[in-house]
């Protein structure tokens, strides 16, 4: 197998440190700001002993990190508590060097000397394989989320929970505060379009945390497609709320991704990710406001659209007429270092916005430009389009092509949402 060697994180760790570290920021919290603990902070103060005598494989990100930004690998490691087997890195790698759709490979991580394996887009024979060569007992979950369904960690953590069922291993999920909250909004997936975006019928902004997820998972899809349910333990966080967004904690933000770099953002793309679905629009990569700033070829795209959106009168959100040039398309060359015209999503009410509801409103007002195309895919002819993988099915594009407005999108998805409500409930912690 192909290793090569990873560069080191920031922060070094030592064994005093360890035995030092406590739940929470130093000092005292801002008013009006909650103290919390995560999964992680809760570990650290029991020293380890959710993972005494174990083979361990962490799988984790950048973002799994204590509130002095020390990562989990790097304090077990420093600890001497832990018997390390190995690391597991998902998309944008272990040590967060890889852009969307990429991987760090299979490696030597250099400050720790640990293998990490590449996990990214892993099937679950993949990992049967992975925790066999690594001879791992027991698996730890470390990610932050940001609470949409198209964000892939919570796959790879139900893709991993599904292998270790299969091979009797132990699973640790050391819970993180949803940095959007609890409230559940949006569509629900449909089994003929699940992806790697979505791979089970969850909602689009599905309002819980990976520990939730991870009860929910366990005991409504892994008997069903593996036979069995996984031995699953969650490590709580302490003192969060369901209401609390990440603004109202103490907890540090490291970016989950590279366009992911504040709160703001994950604030928004459970709805402006959408636009990863449409060719004509760049959802704002390679710019400093990515999902905060939405636009196409200035050519095609002009002020009517922020005019129109803000005659809507929408709850909690206002726009600015915007324009800039991404340095990063992705899936859109055509838009790459091109000046492009939209808006800027400006959130004035957090408790009021619904970043779904404003991508939809978004959508149907971009769709009366000539221009707009919605992306396709041609390496998948029976689901070519990309947004219809994105929201679960084809019905909100199908919708907004046959001129439906807001309130008919999303009261098209009214009933299925209540339900997924009433589902979830029993697995919910806070």
């Amino acid at each position: 197998m192909e290793r090569r060697r990873f560069l080191a994180g920031a922060g070094a760790v030592t064994a005093g440190a360890v035995a030092a570290a406590a739940p929470g920021s130093p000092g005292a919290a801002a008013p009006g700001i909650r103290r919390v603990q995560t999964g992680l902070d809760v570990l650290v103060r029991s020293r380890f002993a959710e993972l005494s005598g174990q083979r361990v494989g962490v799988i984790s990100n950048p973002t799994g990190v204590d509130s002095a930004y020390r990562h989990l690998v790097d304090l077990m490691h420093a600890s001497g508590a832990v018997r390390i087997a190995a690391a597991f890195g998902p998309e944008h790698g272990f040590r967060g060097s890889a852009q969307a759709g990429g991987s760090e490979g299979t490696g030597i991580d250099a400050r720790t000397g640990i293998t990490v394996y590449d996990a990214y887009g892993a099937s679950q024979a993949k990992w049967e394989s992975m925790y066999a060569e690594a001879g791992v007992d027991t698996v730890v979950f470390d990610i932050q989320d940001v609470g949409a369904r198209f964000y892939t960690y919570i796959w790879t953590m139900y893709t991993s929970m599904a292998a270790a069922a299969r091979t009797g291993k132990r699973y640790v999920v050391l819970d993180r505060p949803n940095p959007i909250g609890g409230t559940a909004r949006g569509p629900m997936m449909t089994p003929a379009y699940t992806s790697g975006v979505g791979l089970k019928e969850i909602v689009q902004q599905h309002g819980m945390t990976v520990g939730e997820l991870a009860r929910f998972f366990n005991a409504e899809f892994l008997p069903a497609e593996v036979g069995r349910s996984v031995d699953l333990h969650v490590v709580a966080c302490r003192h969060w709320k369901r209401t609390a967004l990440a603004a109202d904690t103490d907890l540090p933000w490291v970016m989950p991704s590279p366009n992911m770099p504040t709160p703001d953002t994950a604030l928004v793309y459970p709805g402006t990710g959408l636009f990863e679905g449409v060719a004509s629009i760049t959802e704002g990569r390679g710019t400093c406001r990515p999902f905060e700033l939405i636009g196409g070829l200035a050519d095609d795209f002009d002020y009517h659209w922020c005019d129109r959106l803000n005659a809507r009168e929408l709850p909690g959100v206002e726009f600015r007429e915007a324009y800039f040039t991404p340095t990063s398309a992705g899936q859109k060359p055509a838009l790459l270092n091109k000046l492009c015209a939209g808006v800027e999503v400006k959130v004035v009410d957090r408790a009021a916005y619904d970043p779904i509801r404003t991508a939809v409103a978004m959508l149907v007002e971009a769709r009366k430009y000539p221009a707009f195309a919605w992306r396709q895919d041609s390496w998948d002819a029976a689901r070519p389009y990309w947004v219809d993988k994105l929201t679960g099915s084809p019905r909100l594009r199908t919708m907004i092509d046959a001129g439906a407005d807001v309130d008919d999108v999303v009261g098209a998805w009214a009933d299925e949402l209540a339900a997924f409500e009433r589902r979830r409930r029993p697995y919910l912690l806070y």
